[in-house]
């Protein structure tokens, strides 16, 4: 896959890295520093670890509702990489990484898995909302948010984050159709991972790609090889700034993969998809491609990466205890919570 060759009704797929590492567009390459660099690095090897330690806990009972991220990596922390902290990130329910880095406690995403109220509690001065599990719903709160900005003249947009089932919903179109009419500094990010759930993306529209729905709505669109970290970066970037120089917003699908199940709540991948699918898409793992990157470049090791991956470990361990060591809810605290004390 590359940007030249891998075309689809006129809509090349933007992509930076092969699956060898190449660079294979330098017109796309970004101006990140060798530190920057091994941090993206660092921080795909610190979610894939994360993700098998948090299965591993829901499986334990001891996390309620989780969505695994392996596959995804790519797209996930080389778009929120291109932020600034100030903005704002509207997330569906699998997005935890980006919140995670964007400021948001790992104790806290524990709490918010295990239903807890205070999951749901943002830190103040912090600009996310809690992860969102009605299909869509982030699409149109995003674009609301990016008209407040504008209103407001901040230097920041509204970014948001769905699934390719996501862009069947209505909120879904009602959201991009708002924010192309008033121009709103919003960036929406489809990662269509070939599956919603167990409805695989042709069965989900007729459209040939998700990129080309923006037409209808008037904005921008483009599409991205989603396990190419360097290519995510620099397409959100790029759509960052045309939302901050008032060119509106920009629809990004991403395409990538999950390797494991959609949630932990007793999906199984094998009734749906086969091997030979599933092998074709492990070639392309995100981080096998940027790990020889960056060998290439004498940046990576296997001691570098072994460090990362025992501090996802060592992380897990203290934010579950603390998740688990917070007050029990109870039946006022949910009264308290819905109504309202005159």
């Amino acid at each position: 896959m590359n940007n030249h060759n891998s075309e689809q009704n006129g809509w090349e797929t933007l992509q930076v890295l092969n699956e060898a590492g190449e660079v294979v567009d330098k017109s796309l390459m970004p101006s990140l520093t060798e530190k920057e660099l091994v941090e993206v690095m660092a921080r795909m090897v610190y979610v894939r670890k994360l993700d098998e330690r948090c299965i591993s806990l829901s499986r334990q009972g001891r996390l309620g509702f989780y969505a695994p991220v392996a596959g995804q990596e790519a797209s996930m922390i080389g778009s929120q990489f291109s932020l600034d902290p100030n903005d704002w990130i509207l997330p569906g329910y699998r997005d935890l990484p980006q919140i995670l880095f964007h400021g948001v406690p790992l104790s806290q995403l524990f709490l918010w898995s295990k239903g807890h109220f205070k999951g749901g509690q943002m830190p103040k001065g912090l600009n996310v909302t809690p992860p969102q599990i009605i299909i869509g719903a982030q699409i149109v709160q995003a674009a609301g948010i990016g008209l407040g900005l504008k209103k407001r003249k901040k230097a920041n947009i509204a970014i948001t984050y769905t699934g390719d089932g996501g862009s069947s919903q209505g909120d879904f179109y009602e959201g991009m159709n708002f924010a192309g009419a008033f121009q709103t500094p919003t960036v929406i990010i489809v990662q269509n991972n070939q599956f919603a759930i167990s409805t695989p993306f042709e069965r989900q529209t007729a459209a040939r790609t998700i990129a080309q729905k923006s037409v209808a709505a008037g904005i921008k669109g483009v599409r991205v090889d989603g396990m190419d970290v360097l290519a995510m970066y620099a397409i959100t970037k790029k759509a960052r700034l045309d939302a901050l120089q008032g060119k509106g917003p920009t629809l990004i699908e991403a395409l990538t993969f999950r390797f494991g199940p959609h949630s932990t709540s007793g999906d199984d991948p094998s009734k749906y998809r086969d091997k030979e699918l599933e092998e074709s898409w492990r070639l392309k793992d995100p981080l096998h491609r940027y790990r020889l990157f960056l060998e290439n470049q004498k940046l990576w090791s296997s001691e570098e990466e072994k460090k990362w991956e025992e501090k996802a470990v060592d992380d897990v361990k203290i934010a579950i205890k603390k998740a688990e060591s917070a007050k029990k809810q109870s039946i006022s605290d949910l009264v308290e919570n819905m109504f309202e004390k005159k």
